[in-house]
């Protein structure tokens, strides 16, 4: 038989025309988000929740820190990027470019091996303790054992919201520095003398949890800012977020979800807020809806 080059040159080409067009397919069907620790667990269950009902979507959600969630969306890699923290306090990030989805406020809790015997530390202690100045559990109520502070990386939107709460403006001692929830939730439980902090939805009986002025880190205390260690769990789009983006951020955002998820992964539900915080780091009170006494 003669060889017909001609065909075998339409038989490629057609070949990855339909490969192509599969993978603008996939692409259209697929929801991509990347960042946060804190909130990767949610999105995570919230993905794997929605997909049940809609199978034809497919969610992928990686961690990687609040700094690369803003800057893989910023830069169109990903379809959301997950924040603690607003993307005006992200030195690089252009906030313009981008349309904030609150879908979750998140406390911070100062956590501590249980062998340090401290379970209560006011503000000052606390600030003492992550800039250097306090070098020893016995300093401030606990065992004699030396203090070794475990810190999150520069990228983490919760060191952001630890240091501009607790340190306020003052440096951090050097130290071993962590971006994970889970590792540093690891290294504490298993190490004498350790101190961190950790996203709520990552406390367990594993670490001992510390007050804050006699004050205990719970949902009623974080929703009328008497705990004042936490942040907005945002998930920052484009400007104009695809279709499936948009319905992802939806659900999650849905009464029903906010109620029968949100809250009980251990975050608090953004209805349930009775202040604000805006991207200056100011507070303030939620005006009761009209009606509603």
């Amino acid at each position: 038989m003669k060889s017909r080059p001609w065909l075998a040159a339409v038989a490629i080409i057609t070949g990855l025309s339909l490969l192509s067009g599969c993978g603008t397919k996939d692409k259209a069907n697929s929801v991509t988000a990347v960042g946060s620790t804190a909130l990767q667990p949610l999105v995570q269950k919230a993905g794997t929740d929605y997909q049940h009902v809609h199978p034809e979507t497919n969610i992928t959600v990686q961690g990687g820190g609040s700094g690369t969630g803003l800057g893989q969306v910023e830069s169109g890699a990903v379809n959301i990027g997950n924040s603690d923290i607003f993307a005006q306090e992200k030195p690089g990030v252009t906030a313009s470019k981008l349309k904030d989805h609150q879908v979750a406020v998140v406390g911070v809790v100062p956590v501590v091996n249980e062998k340090n015997g401290v379970k209560n530390l006011s503000e000052e202690q606390l600030q003492r303790i992550f800039t250097g100045k306090v070098k020893n559990w016995k300093e401030v109520g606990g065992h004699n054992v030396p203090i070794i502070v475990i810190n999150r990386s520069q990228g983490s939107g919760t060191r952001k919201t630890f240091e501009s709460k607790i340190l306020h403006g003052q440096e951090a001692v050097k130290s071993q520095e962590q971006d994970s929830n889970g590792t540093v939730k690891k290294i504490v439980a298993n190490t004498p003398g350790t101190i961190s902090y950790l996203s709520l939805p990552y406390l367990s009986t594993d670490v001992q949890p510390v007050k804050i002025n006699h004050v205990v880190a719970n949902y009623h205390n974080i929703t009328t800012n008497k705990w004042q260690l936490w942040s907005y769990e945002h998930m920052y789009t484009s400007k104009k977020p695809t279709e499936k983006t948009q319905k992802f951020i939806d659900y999650i955002l849905s009464p029903a979800t906010q109620q029968n998820l949100v809250r009980k992964a251990g975050y608090v539900s953004v209805h349930d807020m009775k202040v604000y915080a805006t991207a200056d780091g100011q507070i303030h009170q939620k005006q009761p809806k009209k009606g509603v006494k």
